[in-house]
């Protein structure tokens, strides 16, 4: 099928700014992601309808089925979705959920120790984002549910210690993917002084958005700072509502453990501990069957790097739910719980697979639309050397936002920055790669249209349009302070200069939130 290049036209970023401004007004996701697909695919089939039509059944059908195969990346990740949907649903059968629940409130004194709970989680589901965005949502809702903490500051905690925890370890699905490309920009340009690990590494404090987002979250969680709309929605939750997006209109917060078992905290202790290490396992065993086909040495960070994450995941989550099964069976529960827990589990998981769907095919159309190249390209203007590292920012968050891809747009900026930096000045070639992965999770985090919005809300069981919009004031402050140190690391050639001058924003910034939310406060303490 030939198709319509838009690589140097504006109109390649019509689908997927189409896509976010609809979404962003209209609040109905997947209306707005199916007008951005069609208006691709008819502006990339020449406005022809029947083209358009065949284009986008082959892109669905793609979605399934490709190059004669099952496209087993896709079906995969489906599939850990509706297993892990059935382990949640089995462990709240159980009553695992809600002894975890009851272990929560007496290990949890007040909301903060809660919201803590939640955050420090991420050091057990470091390995992947999808991973922990899927596992400790519903782990830690019964306890953020009992302390009244909102559904979005739920989704918030789960989306802001996910990627931005990922991307700066070297032991994760995203390091491994990203030390293999920085080993291909090594090679490259001839580059022998340095290994890939330890390029990656010392890229770690210049990962300014990555490092600051982390921050944030602590000061969130340490001085309850609530900005914009996660304001409001924290209101409704102290007052024991959750949003009602049908209605439009808050409505009662029920927690109720009517007809559960009498499962304890080995119940929920046990299957996710396999979940989590067979998870490990899986993707170290993966990738080093691949390392032996190629008849390579095995290493773990090699191993990483060539490992199947989907597959992996769904291996580790059928244990688990093995696990799960066998803890169940001692429990006695009657015939009628089995046969209705699995139903709920795939019911709970559909929205988020049907706007997952939607948010592939889309994908798919905006690398047709060759917007990343249209973006990139935008590199090439005679500027100061000076400007690059907070050029490519600009350019990775405008990128990961319109595709809703980080991994998209390492792909293209990481090579990309290698070669600007090194034809214009050595010495920022650190930075520049650094400002592309701090660009890159900054865009796949605010945008509506990318899968770990979606699986982030997903988690937390909030709405996703809720999820973005309550963590998009956070987003972009952060994001802000870190386009000032990149400013601040090309001018000076710093990096200590670029932390501090992103540090100084952040926390005047957080300065002026506690003193506007104390003034809040006071004023309704006396009202």
């Amino acid at each position: 099928m030939n198709l319509v290049q838009y690589s140097d036209s504006l109109l390649s970023v019509v689908p997927p700014l189409l896509a976010v401004i609809l979404a962003i007004t209209t609040r109905r996701v997947l209306l707005s992601l199916g007008i951005g697909i069609l208006a691709g695919a008819v502006l990339l089939n020449n406005y022809n309808p029947l083209t358009a039509l065949q284009y986008l059944f082959n892109i669905v059908s793609g979605i399934f089925w490709s190059d004669g195969a099952i496209n087993s990346g896709n079906v995969n990740m489906l599939l850990f979705m509706l297993l892990l949907g059935g382990l949640i649903s089995l462990m709240t059968a159980t009553g695992a959920t809600r002894a975890f629940a009851e272990w929560g409130v007496r290990r949890c004194k007040d909301r903060r120790s809660a919201n803590m709970l939640t955050g420090l989680m991420v050091f057990a589901f470091f390995i992947d984002d999808f991973f922990h965005s899927l596992s400790v949502g519903p782990i830690c809702r019964p306890v953020t549910d009992r302390f009244q903490i909102s559904r979005a500051k739920l989704a918030y905690l789960l989306d802001s210690t996910a990627a931005p925890v990922c991307v700066i370890m070297p032991i994760s699905s995203w390091g491994a993917f990203i030390i293999a490309i920085l080993g291909g920009i090594l090679v490259t340009n001839g580059i022998t002084d340095i290994s890939p690990i330890a390029m990656f590494v010392q890229m770690i404090p210049m990962n300014l958005y990555a490092v600051f987002t982390l921050l944030m979250v602590l000061v969130v969680i340490a001085f309850q700072l609530d900005i914009g709309p996660m304001r409001q929605h924290e209101r409704w939750a102290q007052e024991g509502k959750l949003w009602d997006e049908s209605k439009g209109r808050p409505q009662g917060l029920e927690i109720t453990t009517e007809g559960q078992g009498k499962g304890g905290m080995i119940d929920m202790v046990l299957p996710i501990a396999t979940l989590t290490l067979s998870s490990i396992f899986f993707m170290v065993w993966s990738g080093a069957e691949a390392l032996s086909a190629k008849g390579q040495a095995f290493s773990l960070i090699a191993s990483l790097e060539h490992t199947d994450v989907g597959s992996s995941l769904v291996y580790a989550a059928l244990c688990s739910l093995a696990v799960s099964i066998v803890l169940a069976l001692r429990l006695k529960l009657p015939a009628k719980v089995w046969l209705a827990t699995a139903p709920q589990g795939v019911q709970a998981m559909m929205p988020a697979i049907i706007i997952l769907l939607f948010a592939w095919t889309i994908g798919t159309v905006v690398s047709d639309m060759q917007t990343g190249q249209y973006l990139a390209a935008l590199t090439k203007s005679s500027i100061p050397v000076q400007l690059l590292p907070a050029l490519v920012f600009v350019l990775a968050c405008g990128m990961s936002f319109a595709t809703g891809t980080s991994w998209g747009t390492f792909g293209i900026m990481l090579p990309l920055a290698g070669d600007i930096a090194m034809a214009s000045d050595a010495s920022l070639l650190l930075p520049m790669l650094a400002a592309v992965l701090a660009g890159s999770v900054f865009g796949d985090h605010s945008s509506p249209i990318s899968s770990t919005s979606i699986l982030s809300a997903t988690g937390a069981s909030c709405h996703h349009m809720d999820h973005v919009m309550t963590q998009l004031p956070y987003a972009v402050t952060v994001a802000f302070g870190a386009f000032l140190g990149y400013l601040a690391m090309g001018i000076t050639g710093s990096t200590l200069a670029g932390i501090a001058v992103t540090a100084i924003w952040f926390f005047a910034n957080c300065a002026f939130h506690l003193r506007r939310h104390k003034r809040q406060q006071t004023q309704l303490a006396t009202a």
